[in-house]
C-alpha cells in the first residue's frame, strides 16, 4: 500500500497511532506554525527510519487535517493532506481538541502532560 492509499482510506488508523503516540509523551508539544495567509496548531511525529511525519493540524476556521509528509527513494519530498471528517474530528479526544484551539487562539505553541491531551 502507498502513502495516498494510506491516508485517502485508512486516515482513521493513522490518526488513532498519532494520537496514541502523543498522548503517551510527556511532555508534549502542541506547537503553533504558519504560512503565508494560513496558520495551525500541529502535533507530531516522526518515523525517521522511512523518511515519515504524520501531523494532525487545526486551522484557525476550525478545520483539522492529517498531514503526513515523506521522502521517496530519490529522496524526493513529498506531502499528502486529508481533511477530516465529522467522524474522524469525532475520534480526537477533548482534551486535545480543546488545547489545540488554545494555541490556533494565542498564536502561541504550549508543552504539556501527555495524560492532559486524554481526557
Amino acid at each position: 500500500m502507498d502513502y495516498k492509499e494510506l491516508v485517502q482510506n485508512h486516515s482513521s488508523e493513522l490518526i488513532d497511532k498519532l494520537v496514541g503516540y502523543v498522548v503517551s509523551k510527556d511532555p508534549v508539544e502542541i506547537l503553533f506554525n504558519f504560512e503565508e495567509d494560513d496558520q495551525w496548531a500541529i502535533i507530531s511525529m516522526h518515523q525517521y527510519e522511512e523518511d515519515l511525519e504524520i501531523s494532525l493540524r487545526l486551522h484557525p476556521n476550525g478545520v483539522y487535517d492529517l498531514y503526513l509528509g515523506y521522502y521517496d527513494d530519490e529522496d524526493e519530498f513529498f506531502e499528502l493532506v486529508h481533511l477530516l471528517s465529522e467522524p474522524e474530528i469525532a475520534q480526537l479526544p477533548e482534551g486535545l481538541k480543546k488545547l489545540m484551539k488554545k494555541v490556533v487562539e494565542d498564536e502561541k505553541g504550549m508543552r504539556i502532560s501527555g495524560n492532559f491531551l486524554s481526557k
